[in-house]
């Protein structure tokens, strides 16, 4: 059995595989719930270099019935045969800090 590897990736990395369909949230997850106010809090403990937890993916050239992209945002699907890399834990960060650096507006289910 192969273990998991911690790997770091920059922020321009993270939003480039969003971008190009790579990340993927799992029909499993909650929807998005973040407040403006959670968001930006996020962003302001980047910039002061606090830590801000992990990112679980769970990398598979596996495809699910059943996805959602970043902020439901139209985004591409992978190319047959490349990884998808599906968000176990961290989509409220992830989603904020993409919405966030490349300027989305997001609204939740609750029309916010």
């Amino acid at each position: 059995m192969k273990l998991p590897e911690p790997q770091t990736k920059t922020f321009s990395t993270l939003v480039g595989e969003i971008e190009n369909g790579q990340i993927k949230i799992p029909q499993f997850q909650r929807e998005f719930v973040w407040t403006m106010q959670k968001s930006a809090a996020l962003i302001d403990s980047i910039i002061k270099g606090y830590p801000i937890g992990t990112f679980i993916f769970w990398r598979t050239n596996e495809r699910l019935r059943s996805v959602k992209n970043i902020g439901k945002l139209d985004l591409p699907e992978p190319k047959p045969g490349e990884f998808v890399d599906y968000v176990l834990d961290g989509q409220q960060r992830l989603t904020s800090l993409f919405a966030s650096l490349q300027g989305v507006i997001l609204t939740r289910e609750d029309g916010r």
